[in-house]
């Protein structure tokens, strides 16, 4: 099902040619309203003109989260806020929100990009969405609701939390669709059957699932809890919200946007940027934000791009699940280690939840590992000789995958908090270990 065929099955030429016409429009556009970029094209000595081929995109300085908060909180505007409708901010852990503006424009396209990823893997006027991302700042909510609204859904603005009414308003108005975070989505389906809610009770059929990484594996764990077809979409505040990209029927990557947002891959040491296929670090520039727009924004998501068409027919580039964040990444004794890869050995060793932590401790100088996971059964807890082997197997599998040993503790069932939002995974006692 496609929601603007012409455009999402637009030939690689044509979509390319829109890109530059529209990146050309930018750099003027941004030089004309935005003091912050005027300043810093006119010293790296860029200009509209000086845009010939979407390659001469390298000579623009990239932006960082750093410089939507120095600009706290209207700095980055491109418009007078009589013309912004809607006001958004990222749900940052230290200091100061990233702010972000929306004309009407703005909230009509970034309507458009959600309804395109939403019918990309089924879902129809027909549909019940019910929307368990928290309302409010966070652009998550919303910005689904106001794309499923915009296909023809019928939508259930539930919000998070309250689980186990959530899970009863599942049941008895009929949804459809669920929109949360997977790990969420997870938890939702444990209260669910808890409470003797069985799959045979719900008409839940497709998952829409992002603001936090999801691997296949818990995907898989999602599916088989829920009794759904499980997808994973894109997007952050500094560039729209959930939207930039999401997954088609075929699950074979994310699809961009490409006529409002045109993505690079770079080294996230160097700079550099990265040829098709190459892994490295998302960078994005917003091809029509009128609000506040972000030119080369590095987003520190960890990814790869590739351009050929895919079997569903759009032709637009698609990225691979986001492996990891640069700025997420642990260094333990000279090794990188992402939380993914231990979300992906933990999703396949039976009788381990994927439920876990990550207790990061140094002593004489030295980082350690400490990976807490529950148990499924509460009786291994008492079975000394089987609760060993099965703390030894995750030790050896981690070990396999990451090139280091971690310590593996195997908690109780439920015994790890759980999160109505985006999962925090990562506790560093570092700076209060013994040295």
């Amino acid at each position: 099902m496609f929601f603007q065929k012409d455009i999402e099955t637009m030939p690689r030429k044509k979509i390319e040619e829109l890109q530059l016409e529209r990146l050309k429009w930018l750099v003027d556009y941004c030089i004309n309203n935005v003091p912050f970029y005027a300043k810093r094209l006119a010293e790296a000595g860029v200009t509209a003109e000086k845009i010939k081929s979407l390659s001469d995109i390298q000579y623009i300085p990239y932006t960082n989260k750093s410089d939507i908060r120095d600009n706290y909180p209207y700095g980055l505007f491109a418009q007078p806020l009589k013309n912004i409708v809607r006001i958004h901010a990222s749900s940052g852990t230290t200091g100061k929100p990233t702010v972000v503006g929306y004309t009407k424009n703005d909230i009509n396209n970034w309507s458009d990009c959600v309804a395109r990823l939403c019918m990309a893997v089924g879902v129809t006027e027909e549909d019940i969405a019910q929307i368990s991302f928290g309302y409010g700042l966070f652009t998550g909510a919303l910005g689904l609701h106001y794309g499923l609204e915009k296909i023809g859904c019928s939508v259930i603005p539930i919000s998070s939390g309250n689980t186990e009414k959530q899970a009863m308003i599942l049941k008895d108005f009929g949804a459809s669709v669920l929109v949360s975070t997977p790990s969420y989505a997870m938890y939702m389906s444990e209260v669910a059957h808890e409470m003797g809610i069985s799959n045979d009770d719900l008409k839940l059929r497709i998952g829409l699932f992002g603001s936090e990484g999801c691997t296949n594996e818990l995907r898989d764990k999602i599916e088989k809890g829920f009794g759904l077809f499980s997808t994973d979409n894109y997007g952050m505040s500094e560039l729209m919200g959930p939207g930039v990209s999401g997954e088609c029927q075929y699950r074979c990557g994310l699809h961009f946007a490409e006529d409002h947002f045109l993505p690079e891959i770079i080294d996230s040491d160097t700079g550099n940027r990265k040829n098709e296929g190459e892994y490295g670090e998302l960078v994005i520039t917003t091809l029509t934000k009128e609000g506040i727009p972000m030119l080369r924004y590095r987003t520190k998501d960890i990814t790869k791009i590739t351009y050929d068409e895919c079997k569903c027919g759009r032709t637009h580039a698609r990225m691979d699940k986001v492996s990891g964040r640069s700025d997420d990444m642990l260094k333990i004794r000279g090794v990188n280690v992402f939380p993914s890869q231990i979300e992906s050995v933990m999703a396949n060793i039976d009788g381990i939840s994927p439920h876990y932590e990550l207790v990061l401790t140094r002593k004489n100088y030295t980082d350690y590992l400490e990976v807490r996971i529950e148990i499924t059964d509460a009786e291994l807890l008492v079975n000394y000789g089987k609760l060993e082997e099965l703390r030894q197997l995750a030790v050896n599998k981690l070990k396999t995958v990451l090139g280091i040993s971690a310590k593996v503790v195997l908690v109780a069932p439920k015994s790890i908090k759980r999160y109505e939002g985006k999962a925090r995974r990562i506790v560093d006692l570092r700076n209060q270990s013994e040295n």
